[in-house]
């Protein structure tokens, strides 16, 4: 099961307005380009040891696989960003604590600490040596005490992520919005993220898209990745 994406002919009209394209960034380097995949572990996607599974995101596991190792052919970078929760994170972060009943905080602590079957990412996904594994111990992969992931997109030169993952609407709308604002390109890939429901699914694509990045679908972004190399060298120059 995969979302039904439905962003509205007038939001595309009014980014046309603002960015004189529908597409901001349809032309991509791979070499400077990261895809972060965003929690996709058995705590999100298992219900027998998770406490928060999505129905939608096993459904996107083989087109997050398929771009992973297209951008890989490329050049690209790959990262699997795993969540967890510790005794560290959970005193730092101690308002989401807060916000939970004692069953929800039990069950999230159950459900991502690192070691348990949970935390483990999901094991269709297609991870290959070379890739990144980067623990995250916040909704956003960049906000202070959340993880190292921009020291290493840094070290690569790169500039540019795809956010794919779970939920849409929470880890990676998070890490796309604090992507925009480190001054990454961020596109969020429509058909490569997962949320409850089709409703919040669509609603932060369309908030990501109105202000902050570009939402294209995977066949945009292999399209994207490709247009670079049938571009004549003086205009990559340019």
């Amino acid at each position: 099961m995969q979302h039904r994406i439905d962003i509205p002919e007038s939001v595309v009209q009014r980014v046309i307005n603002r960015c004189g394209t529908a597409h901001p960034f349809a032309v991509l380097d791979p070499a400077r380009t990261a895809l972060l995949v965003i929690d996709m572990q058995n705590g999100y996607m298992n219900a027998e040891v998770g406490h928060s599974c999505v129905q939608t995101a096993p459904g996107i596991v083989p087109t997050i696989n398929g771009l992973a190792e297209t951008l890989r052919q490329a050049g690209g970078m790959v990262c699997w960003v795993q969540n967890a929760s510790d005794e560290r994170s959970r005193e730092e972060w101690s308002v989401l604590e807060q916000q939970a009943s004692p069953a929800r905080r039990a069950a999230r602590i159950r459900s991502i600490s690192p070691g348990t079957a949970g935390h483990a990412f999901w094991p269709d996904l297609d991870i290959r040596a070379g890739d990144e594994i980067v623990p995250k111990f916040r909704y956003s992969c960049f906000i202070r005490g959340a993880s190292d992931l921009e020291g290493r997109l840094r070290s690569r030169g790169i500039d540019t992520v795809l956010i794919t993952g779970t939920l849409t609407n929470v880890c990676c709308e998070s890490t796309a919005r604090d992507a925009m604002m480190l001054n990454f390109r961020t596109i969020m890939v429509a058909d490569a993220n997962a949320a409850m429901s089709d409703a919040e699914h669509n609603a932060s694509l369309t908030s990501f898209y109105l202000y902050f990045g570009d939402v294209q679908t995977v066949a945009e972004v292999e399209a994207a990745l490709g247009a670079r190399a049938a571009m004549p060298l003086q205009q990559i120059a340019l």
